[in-house]
């Protein structure tokens, strides 16, 4: 499984790092496809990859019910900023509940001051994102998700993907392997001397995607 596109791209110390999170996608994923949550504190600090963060946002969905408070406070602590919208319930019952728009003109608007921005997300919706900010803001994009639900054309967009499927352990907490599934799962990587730190919201408690509709829809209730 290949983690980078195109060319070798330039990582230093003092590179302006700009990182947005789409955090009910990579949910979902890590949750259909490994039934585990993500470690979003170990996702975050191999993203930045010992750059100069300027800035982290999470996006999410909650509902009224208020209980996201402690993953919020995770998040803020390992330097995430929480962006929170409510779950829109429809007459007839449709549900809305995404944040493209608002991530993208965050990216947009930050670009600037970046000299990458780092996109964790696998939803191909971005890709029209990427190009903009290569073409227009000069930045240098990276994109970082499981690779195994991530749109190709976002792969190709691209100028560096981080598969976190490479290393399931690192990126996922209470990761069980399947027996028999045939996949070969690396081994843990080298990584930046460092504390890791755990952040995730725990199972079913991320606002469902407006597909899925579930009842519980929204809440965020703790980290590991």
């Amino acid at each position: 499984m290949i983690s980078q596109n195109h060319m070798a791209i330039i990582k230093h110390s003092e590179q302006r790092v700009g990182v947005f999170i789409d955090t009910q996608n990579l949910y979902h994923s890590a949750k259909n496809i490994y039934h585990a949550r993500v470690n979003f504190g170990n996702v975050l600090k191999d993203s930045v990859a010992g750059r100069r963060l300027i800035r982290a946002r999470a996006y999410m969905v909650t509902t009224e019910s208020g209980e996201e408070t402690a993953f919020i406070e995770a998040l803020t602590k390992v330097g995430i900023e929480p962006k929170t919208k409510e779950l829109q319930v429809f007459y007839g019952g449709a549900k809305k509940a995404d944040w493209d728009v608002g991530m993208a003109v965050d990216a947009i608007t930050a670009s600037p001051n970046l000299d990458a921005v780092i996109l964790i997300t696998g939803d191909g919706d971005f890709v029209p994102l990427v190009q903009y900010l290569q073409m227009h803001a000069g930045c240098q994009v990276e994109v970082v998700s499981f690779g195994r639900s991530t749109s190709g054309k976002l792969r190709e967009a691209t100028d560096n993907f981080l598969d976190l499927d490479e290393d399931p352990r690192r990126y996922l907490l209470n990761y069980r392997p399947v027996r028999g599934s045939g996949r070969n799962v690396r081994g843990p990587a080298t990584r930046p001397a460092g504390r890791d730190i755990q952040v995730s919201a725990p199972d079913d408690s991320i606002a469902e995607q407006a597909a899925e509709g579930a009842a519980e829809a929204g809440k965020i209730t703790g980290v590991e």
